[in-house]
């Protein structure tokens, strides 16, 4: 069931090989470890995923990548979970893990100002570098981890199930024949 539902939001890598966009990633797409659906590609798919989505740190989709690659995560979802800290979510996130660095390394929080520009953050960046830093390894470590053991309870949970089924059947019919 998890297998299924996934496979029908996740792009074929086929469909990925024709982007002219991506045409330096071509060897990526032809190895099918990054494209399976097990219980062990999507746990490491999530932990790599939800890692990289909460580093303050430019280019986390290529860190995802490459951490699919490294872990043989599943590509598509580990990319596609970075997408976690969007322009909406990324200054909620981040100031979030900024207080927890901050709590962590016991320095007082700094509180942002009414309007919040470019200049202020500029200003104060090296102050709050440390704690967010801290803090944002903390949590991503945390998230990740989080994440991918509830996708293997899940799955377990799921396999289990179907398995149950699968014996109700066919004791079902069994009982059938019989009568």
């Amino acid at each position: 069931m998890p297998r299924r539902v996934l496979q029908r939001y996740l792009p074929h890598p086929e469909t990925l090989r024709r982007q002219r966009s991506l045409r330096f990633l071509r060897h990526l797409f032809g190895n099918p470890s990054l494209w399976m659906l097990s219980r062990r590609s999507v746990a490491n798919a999530f932990f790599v995923g939800l890692f990289s989505a909460l580093l303050p740190i430019p280019f986390q989709m290529a860190v995802a990548a490459l951490g699919a690659w490294g872990l043989r995560g599943n590509l598509p979802l580990s990319v596609g979970l970075v997408w976690i800290t969007n322009p909406l979510t990324m200054p909620l996130i981040f100031y979030g893990n900024y207080r927890l660095g901050a709590w962590l390394l016991d320095l007082p929080v700094r509180e942002a100002p009414e309007r919040v520009s470019t200049h202020w953050v500029a200003e104060q960046m090296l102050d709050i570098l440390p704690a967010l830093a801290l803090g944002s390894l903390v949590a991503a470590v945390l998230a990740g981890l989080a994440g991918s053991l509830v996708i293997r309870l899940i799955w377990r949970w799921q396999v289990a199930r179907s398995w149950k089924r699968r014996a109700l059947r066919r004791r079902r019919c069994q009982a059938g024949e019989r009568a």
